[in-house]
């Protein structure tokens, strides 16, 4: 009896085992998109940052805008599917694509080697040039000047990054959740700089009287890509055929042009 009944509990686990397996097994099939599979949901998700004017922002109804926000209807329309745009931060976007709570990312996401070792990148749609930023008062000329100064950047982005390794020891490096939150920390006095790109720059310079601040000096000029999950290469190539399709047909530029006032940089 009791073996009897152990052969049957055993029987039972295993069973069970076997329908967690194929359970595991249906969600990563569930997870795995292609374009077909967006097709027939008829929508596609794309996380993007409403906080890195003019490239993402809101509009008056409080609704993500932008020059990523454009791309991403644009890439949408391209698909002949609605676009169901999802406000995502710096530190969370590549975790809102991995965990599926995005289809992909438009989010000006530098493309960089260790990123490209999380998701698959399309080719360049967008470009930007991140500065160091700061008082005019101060004499800073190069990363070597930075010894003693307290330089912001948003946690997890490419100006961090970008600091990060042009800062010598001695540097204070203050991390903050967003840009809006860096560009806050300069203009209420809590840093001396901050990493930005060329776009933030100008938006506080917008704010604050003139000559407050100026740019010392280039960090990087970063290429930005669409990301899709690892192993998506159905969603990767369509990705790219869509980014070369609408550069080599002026779309990108007219929308680079309507947010930037300049024209899209050549990228490779």
């Amino acid at each position: 009896m009791t073996f009897s009944f152990q052969r049957r509990t055993a029987a039972s686990a295993l069973a069970a085992l076997g329908l967690a397996s194929a359970l595991g097994a249906f969600a990563t099939q569930a997870a795995a998109q292609t374009v077909s599979d967006i097709k027939s949901k008829g929508e596609i998700t794309i996380g993007m940052l409403v906080d890195f004017p003019p490239y993402g922002t809101t509009n008056a109804q409080n609704q993500p805008d932008g020059y990523d926000a454009d791309v991403a209807k644009l890439l949408a329309k391209d698909l002949g599917v609605k676009v169901n745009l999802v406000p995502v931060t710096g530190p969370n976007r590549i975790p809102f694509l991995l965990t599926n709570k995005v289809d992909v990312l438009v989010a000006s996401l530098a493309i960089t080697p260790a990123r490209a070792q999380q998701v698959q990148f399309s080719s360049p749609y967008a470009a930007a040039t991140i500065v160091l930023y700061g008082k005019t008062a101060l004499p800073i000329k190069s990363g070597a000047d930075l010894k003693g100064v307290r330089v912001g950047v948003a946690r997890a982005s490419t100006q961090d990054v970008a600091v990060t390794k042009a800062a010598p020891e001695g540097t204070e490096i203050r991390r903050f959740d967003d840009d809006a939150s860096a560009m806050q920390a300069l203009m209420s006095g809590q840093v001396d700089a901050i990493g930005c790109s060329v776009t933030v720059a100008a938006q506080i310079a917008k704010r604050v009287p003139a000559n407050t601040f100026e740019n010392k000096f280039n960090l990087v000029q970063q290429a930005m890509g669409i990301a899709s999950r690892p192993g998506q290469d159905d969603l990767s190539k369509a990705m790219n055929e869509f980014v070369a399709r609408n550069t080599a047909n002026g779309e990108l530029n007219k929308l680079y042009r309507k947010w930037l006032e300049t024209d899209l940089p050549k990228l490779q």
